[in-house]
């Protein structure tokens, strides 16, 4: 494993996200959730990782329920050093067969936000990212949940010139709807996206033209059944112990290494594992493992390939 605790670690360089310089790798804070027995156990992660220098969190009011925001407040309060992002698109379902449901409609988005705004106790959300649930893995929009994307941005757009929320992104959705709400002006994407899940190619070439984040989720593979995990392709592993990282190591290196504008935000509920996910920022690859790993033929995925037999 590289060692991350005798240098602080670089996070990759900067990006400007929404005209503010973050570190590429940032901290996404949904797991946390898992630590709501222990509420300083959590803090003290968060505190981690703002202490390695990063200033990039991304959270959601229906992490918890609220536990996670909550934490963030306690932690980051209304430090402007601190770039903190949201969504909007879903709620808690506690009675329900999965622990969330979709709540795209404007009325809903409104009141996600302004609980965004309370818990985090936040005068303004920095970005807010409209989760379309379009694309998968996970739930899609259906029914009274498949909103006109207009309807949408017009809230978005209204609480942004109000001065509650400073940015708009969107997530979950496809290069069509992504092209369609370029004019409400866009700073980020969050689609899913590694190694191992090539699907939105197209989009992120996009961003790339246009300067705007592209913060992919599941950066090392999905945990939904039938999905590949980047941690288990025999060239990842072979190029680990090459270099002496960790398989989940250079799948974060690869994805910070395929353009610029790639930003990172792994979650973790230790702080070991965030030490080794911030120091992924500091392993190089050389053009020669890039090509490698480029062109691996994905195992663990069905009919997914990619490479010679394409």
């Amino acid at each position: 494993m590289t060692d991350s605790t005798s240098v602080r670690p670089s996070l990759g360089g900067t990006f400007d996200l929404a005209g503010r310089s973050v570190a590429r790798v940032g901290y996404g804070a949904m797991q946390l959730e898992r630590l709501a027995a222990n509420p300083d156990a959590a803090a003290s992660v968060l505190q981690h990782a703002l202490d390695a220098g990063v200033n990039h969190v991304d959270t959601a009011d229906f992490y918890g329920p609220g536990f996670v925001n909550d934490v963030i407040r306690g932690v980051v309060g209304k430090r402007d050093d601190v770039f903190v992002a949201t969504k909007i698109g879903a709620e808690r379902n506690p009675e329900g067969p999965l622990p969330l449901r979709l709540a795209q409609r404007p009325e809903q988005l409104r009141a996600s936000i302004q609980n965004n705004l309370l818990t985090l106790w936040r005068d303004r959300l920095d970005l807010v990212y409209l989760r379309r649930a379009e694309v998968g893995p996970g739930l899609r929009a259906e029914g009274d949940q498949d909103v006109p994307l207009d309807d949408q941005l017009a809230v978005l757009l209204e609480l942004r010139d109000a001065g509650d929320i400073g940015a708009i992104g969107v997530s979950a959705v496809t290069t069509e709807t992504f092209r369609r709400a370029l004019p409400a002006g866009i700073a980020a994407v969050q689609n899913a996206y590694s190694l191992v899940d090539r699907e939105f190619d197209e989009m992120l070439n996009l961003t790339v033209d246009l300067g705007l984040a592209w913060v992919p989720y599941f950066p090392l593979g999905s945990a939904f059944p039938g999905h590949a995990k980047v941690v288990e392709q025999p060239a990842v592993v072979a190029t680990a112990e090459r270099l002496g990282a960790t398989p989940s190591q250079v799948g974060l290196a690869w994805l910070l290494h395929s353009t610029p504008n790639t930003l990172l935000i792994p979650g973790t509920g230790s702080v070991e594992h965030l030490d080794e996910n911030n120091a992924a920022g500091d392993l190089v690859l050389d053009a020669a493992t890039i090509a490698e790993l480029d062109d691996l033929e994905v195992v663990g995925a069905g009919e997914i390939r990619w490479g010679s037999e394409e």
